[in-house]
């Protein structure tokens, strides 16, 4: 991208700055004219000029490198020296429509989350014909081992991420839901950091929303989840371990959160309670952050064959001696296989529209469904409704 130095122009000129029809400019509107919320960025990026851009772009970099930022792509040849790849240029998001936006995810995560509570829960969505069995019941992402479960606060979702993207007109639509093992939290904050050094008066002007506030309050509830009257509760970050591919925002976020990183191997269950391993003996662990799948998390009641949980997981949640976030089940409503009947939950059990939608999708478990499927499909974009069951469970 190449920026005229001329900023008096309307608002400021773009030379040689591709466009691509039919797909939502961020930065420009049409003939290349700059978005108003992009204006004083841009200007600010220009004054700068070239030389001291590049410079200031290369000390970004650095401190990537510095600070070990990867993340690792299975089969790459970089492997696990793969370096995360920071965007020079933020998304900038206007105030007025990041409101919005956080409206339409709040409401998703309490939907979400609501969907979890009943179908682990008294199922009312099933009995009432709401969610079709065979969405849940043939998912070998639903484990039973969970179903009546109490969780604390009826609480699943600690943590949720959603893929967003945009229509030709600028609308957002949700691609898919992460409800399992979100990652993304860490990168973020990390980003913040390293593009705050990079740029620090344009953050200071442009009064740049901060994310420390949302990791001191995850990091609180986190705290109140423990099932333990202790005033300082032991709370661990289980990890898959260094060759998974978010690995560093593991060991970051149990840095930043004040959270002991923990493996399967160094906990154990007695007597249904999780224990840490240290030298001093065992340690009474009382919240538990995932980053290990569901199926993974207890190789007794869940997936027989994993090394990545701990044998006894399960029923130490069940006797209500520790809580894990996000709750052991939540990956069932990560399919998209939910997403058409969202609407109409969200009405049903918010009251309320669904505010931030989801990309069109049809379950094609419903013949209509199905139907207008095959007769679209060189206009579709077929994906499987669940994962298989090899890589769900034993």
């Amino acid at each position: 991208m190449k920026i005229s130095a001329d900023t008096s122009a309307a608002p400021l000129l773009i030379t040689n700055y591709p466009q691509t029809a039919g797909v939502y400019d961020e930065m420009a509107g049409a003939e290349g004219v700059l978005r108003p919320h992009w204006d004083t960025f841009i200007s600010s990026l220009t004054a700068l000029g070239g030389e001291e851009l590049a410079h200031r772009w290369k000390t970004a970099r650095q401190r990537i490198r510095e600070n070990g930022v990867t993340y690792n792509v299975y089969g790459d040849p970089l492997g696990v020296d793969r370096p995360w790849n920071l965007d020079a240029i933020p998304l900038v998001i206007p105030p007025s429509e990041w409101t919005q936006l956080e409206k339409g995810l709040i409401q998703r995560a309490r939907l979400l989350n609501g969907i979890l509570a009943d179908l682990y829960g008294p199922q009312q969505l099933l009995r009432g014909g709401h969610i079709p069995p065979a969405l849940v019941f043939a998912n070998p992402t639903f484990w039973r081992p969970c179903h009546a479960v109490s969780v604390s606060g009826n609480t699943y979702l600690h943590l949720l991420a959603v893929d967003l993207a945009r229509s030709p007109d600028g609308q957002w639509w949700v691609l898919s839901d992460r409800t399992q093992a979100p990652s993304g939290a860490g990168y973020a904050l990390e980003n913040r950091i390293v593009l705050a050094e990079t740029f620090p008066d344009l953050f200071h002007q442009l009064r740049v929303k901060r994310v420390a506030s949302f990791f001191r309050s995850f990091r609180d509830t986190l705290l109140r989840l423990s099932p333990s009257p202790r005033d300082h509760p032991r709370m661990v970050l289980l990890t898959p371990g260094p060759y998974n591919e978010t690995y560093f925002e593991h060991s970051y976020l149990a840095r930043y959160l004040g959270l002991l990183l923990v493996q399967g191997g160094d906990l154990t269950v007695r007597d249904s309670r999780v224990f840490l391993k240290t030298l001093e003996g065992l340690k009474p662990v009382d919240v538990i952050l995932r980053r290990v799948d569901d199926s993974f998390c207890d190789p007794i009641e869940l997936r027989s064959d994993s090394f990545l949980g701990v044998a006894g997981l399960v029923e130490a949640v069940r006797a209500g001696n520790v809580a894990v976030a996000n709750a052991l089940g939540s990956g069932l409503t990560e399919t998209s296989a939910f997403m058409p009947f969202l609407p109409g939950l969200s009405q049903r059990m918010l009251g309320e529209p669904l505010k931030l939608p989801s990309v069109a999708t049809w379950w094609c478990g419903q013949r209509e469904a199905a139907g207008y499927v095959l007769d679209n499909l060189d206009f579709l974009v077929i994906k499987p409704a669940f994962p298989s069951p090899a890589n769900a469970r034993d």
